[in-house]
């Protein structure tokens, strides 16, 4: 915030005062008003009404709000930054807030709705004081100023964004939709949140970090959801331990001492330990071999020798 746009905001800040304290009191802005509404613009020049009525648009909140966020986000998705949106939407929320609770505080009727004759009409029941067509004009164009990158540009924007507010401002009197110190008081206001922007600045940022690493951390919990492998977990996790991998879980080989049954389930008679079974017979089976018999090598068991009889 610079010495000077502080010294603008505070002029201006001291300009809303004046134009609110000359409504209150009923000074000549007052009878000003009166003059300029008698008159009745829209019946000097008819020929105008036609295009002033579409012109006025660009300073109602809905329309001017989606083009400009439009443009914006265009710029915060080639920029890879939210700041543009932020910002408009900082500029927004204050206008809203303070010329809505001024709008109600102060409750003024407007031109068409107006009781008594040299009046200020304040504190009534109406809600056009300060003007919210020309406030808004103000920030929503002239925040393209505010964001501009360069100098040149940004020249250009303050110029188009001056042309529509006052344009804006001047269509409602002509229209007798709103007093001239409505428009004077919503030039004001509008001025006001684009010069105290600068103090914003630092929550600004501080949304878009926020919004920024949300953003990543969900990104990173959706790939990694995407990613995830119940096997290759349980494969980590039985590493981690020191198990092996079939280790741990019921109807596996190689489970685990307490995950055994108790009792073993009967076995078949002979299948015991020494006695394999092979392709559904069985054999028995012998560690050694068994001894052969006392004779000559090589031969095998003889029978029982006969006596010799005598002839």
């Amino acid at each position: 915030m610079s010495r000077t746009r502080r010294s603008i905001l505070g002029a201006t800040l001291g300009f809303y005062a004046l134009i609110v304290a000359a409504v209150l009191s009923t000074s000549w802005l007052v009878r000003l008003d009166w003059q300029v509404m008698l008159f009745r613009p829209y019946k000097q020049w008819p020929e105008l009404h036609g295009f002033l009525d579409y012109f006025v648009v660009l300073g109602q909140r809905g329309p001017t709000a989606v083009l400009i966020a439009a443009w914006l986000g265009w710029r915060s998705w080639r920029q890879r930054t939210l700041r543009p949106l932020l910002v408009m939407a900082t500029a927004l929320l204050l206008l809203n807030v303070s010329v809505g609770a001024a709008k109600l505080g102060m409750a003024r009727e407007g031109p068409h709705y107006a009781n008594v004759m040299g009046s200020n009409e304040m504190f009534l029941t109406g809600d056009i004081f300060p003007s919210g067509h020309t406030a808004n004009a103000v920030v929503t164009w002239g925040i393209l100023a505010y964001l501009a990158t360069t100098s040149q540009a940004r020249r250009i924007l303050s110029v188009i964004a001056a042309v529509f507010a006052l344009g804006v401002g001047t269509t409602t009197v002509y229209l007798g939709t709103h007093w001239v110190t409505d428009v004077l008081l919503g030039w004001a206001a509008g001025l006001a949140v684009l010069l105290a922007m600068p103090w914003f600045e630092p929550l600004v940022a501080w949304a878009e970090w926020k919004l920024l690493t949300t953003r990543d951390a969900l990104r990173t919990g959706y790939r990694a959801f995407r990613a995830y492998d119940p096997e290759a977990a349980h494969r980590a996790r039985l590493h981690h331990t020191g198990q092996a991998p079939g280790h741990g879980r019921e109807g596996t080989p190689g489970d685990s001492p307490a995950a055994a049954p108790r009792h073993p389930e009967p076995q078949p008679a002979g299948a015991g330990r020494g006695v394999p079974q092979l392709a559904g017979e069985l054999r028995p089976w012998h560690p050694h071999p068994p001894p052969r018999p006392q004779g000559h090598p090589g031969q095998g068991e003889h029978p029982p020798a006969r006596p010799v009889s005598s002839h």
